[in-house]
């Protein structure tokens, strides 16, 4: 009966182990993400590439560079001011959504006029942008590539999965504050 009893024991201490960690069903590796990242590349490329060609066509206007991947022109300028929105200035702007072949997806009516506070409404990235270039009664017109418009998203509505914009944008009023009156 000792033999039985100790037996007993030492199966109950060591055939006890810990919990052991489940392994995940399935692994990502790093070639994952460098696909996805080639991918994303070639895709940005091509785009710029048909970006490219609709500056290349339309040689009567003079196309600037953003730091922010978009292409745009002066429709108006307002040369008697320097002044830009700055973070928290209420901005009245008005706005269009088109593809890079002028099929309109949400129109200036459409959209209406938007109050926007900068950097603390959310926008897509290439209006945020688009809006810190321009001044007071000033108009221009922006093509984006969709890593800075609505992405791989889209916006669940009218405008797809990767697709660049054309927008044309209207700054009618900045409101500034406080903080920026001193500049």
């Amino acid at each position: 009966m000792r033999i039985v009893g100790f037996l007993l024991v030492l199966l109950t201490v060591f055939g006890c182990d810990g919990p052991e960690p489940r392994k995940p069903v399935q692994r990502k590796s790093s070639s994952y993400f460098k696909e996805s990242i080639e991918r994303s590349r070639k895709l940005l490329e091509a785009e710029e590439k048909r970006i490219q060609q609709i500056i290349k066509n339309d040689s009567l206007k003079h196309y600037t560079h953003s730091a922010s991947g978009s292409w745009y022109y002066y429709l108006r300028v307002n040369d008697s001011t320097d002044y830009t929105p700055q973070t928290d200035d209420i901005v009245t702007l008005t706005y269009n959504l088109l593809t890079l072949d002028n099929d309109t997806l949400y129109s200036e009516s459409e959209l209406g006029t938007l109050s926007y506070r900068v950097d603390k409404q959310e926008l897509f990235l290439g209006l945020r942008d688009a809006i810190k270039l321009l001044k007071k009664n000033e108009k221009a017109t922006f093509l984006f590539p969709s890593s800075i418009a609505f992405g791989y998203h889209g916006d669940n509505n009218k405008i797809g999965t990767n697709v660049p914009l054309k927008s044309t944008i209207t700054i009618l009023n900045i409101e500034k504050q406080q903080d920026n009156l001193e500049e």
